[in-house]
């Protein structure tokens, strides 16, 4: 499939007309602009010609900070075609971050939006997307039809910074080799009728900006949405008959907690729905199933380091289980280790989209990276058919009365129970047995299930260890910038709750 790319930001098949749509960008909805293929690769190549002739040392970064929008996309293969570093960067983390990472990455100029000229301009120059001043975009980027910089094979394409939820953001340097061979691993040949892609996740993180990728590669149609708000994306699920979507498991809690909001729609077209880059609940999935029956609904993984091509379906056709994430694409390259069995332990892997090392991080480099392989941190767990299945990350796990407890196995435990639509699970110091478990819950719509009757499901169907001490009833669980749910901000909820004895002001119920 990559034979003819050797630039990440490159993907068009030369075979292929470049007049079919390329975005469909819905940052004003009553005013959605329309971008053939032919006009996305002009205009990224006088990204590209620009940034030429700025004569920047090649590999120079160059970061990118805004909303989702065609421009962000264009600049974004425009700077790789240029043989420059995209940096994506989180909008929604702090001034003192954001210079952090402007910093750290030595960025020479950053792409933005008016919204966040200012806070960009102060540390490096910029361009902006909404043509707010004589740096505007419009006027300097002018459609060029020019070849692409060939990379060498460790030439770096784009610089992810993670999410920094326990100390400052780590660079992620990402090959163009790399990420090419990922995308040829996990995207399926196009079919005869256009694939169209809805995108309301972060571009800044790796979920969005690989599916966006995908839909290039596939010459597929790109819906793009400035962020992600559960009208708005139903509406726009329906309206352009969207047929391939990733997402947040956490975007599909939210869009089917209202089954009304569903009722009466025509979701026909959409045939395929990929989950990841956070936890799922068997009940969540059979639920959204059922809310898009003509979809097929799976849950992937991945991570930032090591890219989404780790699992995919079962070499001899077995069904995936719903649950599992699936059978190694290479199976050669994935381990277990540091477990109780062969079958259960810290999931290892090493690939050709794996990165060389943290930016400017030698000493964490050395801690995930050891012969090759790369330590996840994430604990899974091997059935007898191969298929792969997540237990918890090996850092969220902690200690109750000598019991290890994993915070995603009591949220499937509790979701269970049909009158909760969702649950987060963090740990609350405690005297006695160290750490217990506290679970924040969002309740079906119409249901008032109690948190003696949540013990009681606990205590019935896992081991008493696992039962939440204290349950917590909210209208909706904080997300992250990445549309995950913010653990981070339920630990300092709980514990401030404790310290004041606040819980039952809180809609809390304390249970022994």
């Amino acid at each position: 499939m990559t034979s003819h790319r050797y630039n990440l930001g490159d993907l068009n098949d030369p075979a292929l007309s470049l007049e079919s749509t390329a975005i469909i960008d819905l940052r004003e909805p009553a005013l959605p602009r329309h971008y053939s293929h032919a006009e996305v690769r002009a205009l990224a190549g006088g990204v590209a010609r620009w940034l030429t002739e700025q004569v920047f040392p090649p590999g120079s970064r160059v970061a990118i900070a805004s909303l989702n929008r065609a421009e962000y996309l264009i600049t974004y293969f425009g700077i790789m075609r240029a043989g420059h570093v995209a940096v994506p960067i989180n909008i929604k983390q702090s001034p003192e971050i954001l210079e952090y990472v402007l910093q750290d990455a030595d960025v020479v100029l950053a792409f933005t939006d008016g919204a966040r000229r200012a806070a960009l301009a102060s540390h490096v120059p910029v361009i902006d997307f909404d043509d707010a001043g004589p740096d505007g975009f419009t006027a300097r980027m002018v459609p060029a039809d020019l070849d692409s910089v060939r990379p060498a094979h460790d030439d770096v394409a784009q610089m992810l910074y993670t999410s920094g939820s326990t100390g400052k953001p780590k660079g992620v340097p990402l090959t163009h080799a790399g990420q090419l061979w990922a995308l040829q691993a996990t995207t399926e040949v196009p079919g005869p009728v256009q694939a169209r892609y809805l995108l309301a996740q972060p571009l800044f993180h790796m979920n969005g900006l690989f599916m966006s990728k995908r839909a290039f590669a596939v010459h597929g149609l790109l819906v793009i949405q400035p962020g992600f708000d559960v009208d708005a994306y139903i509406d726009a699920l329906e309206r352009y008959r969207i047929t391939v979507l990733t997402a947040v498991p956490t975007m599909f809690a939210r869009i089917i907690k209202d089954p009304l909001k569903l009722q009466g729609r025509d979701f026909s077209a959409l045939k395929r729905v990929m989950l990841g880059s956070a936890p799922m609940t068997l009940d969540l999935l059979q639920r959204i199933q059922h809310a898009f029956p003509d979809a097929r609904v799976t849950h992937g993984y991945g991570t930032t380091e090591a890219g989404p091509a780790v699992f995919g379906p079962h070499p001899a056709g077995i069904p995936t289980p719903g649950l599992a994430l699936g059978h190694p694409i290479d199976p050669a390259q994935v381990r277990l280790v540091d477990g109780p069995s062969d079958d259960e332990g810290v999931l290892l892997m090493r690939n050709p989209a794996l990165l060389s090392g943290y930016h400017n991080l030698p000493e964490k480099s050395a801690q995930v990276l050891q012969n090759g392989w790369y330590y996840s941190g994430d604990v899974m767990r091997r059935d007898v058919d191969g298929f792969y299945y997540f237990i918890g990350r090996a850092d969220d796990m902690f200690v109750c009365a000598g019991e290890n407890i994993y915070p995603v196995e009591v949220e499937k435990l509790l979701e269970k129970h049909p009158d909760v639509a969702q649950c987060s699970v963090v740990p609350l110091p405690d005297e006695e047995r160290a750490q217990v478990p506290v679970a924040f819950v969002v309740r079906r719509e119409g249901t008032s299930v109690d948190a003696e009757t949540l013990k009681q499901h606990a205590l019935a169907h896992g081991p008493a260890y696992q039962h939440p001490r204290r349950v917590c009833f909210v209208q909706d669980l904080p997300w992250a910038g990445t549309n995950k749910v913010d653990r981070h901000a339920l630990v300092q909820l709980a514990r401030d709750l404790e310290k004041r004895q606040a819980w039952h002001q809180h809609g809390t119920e304390v249970l022994a």
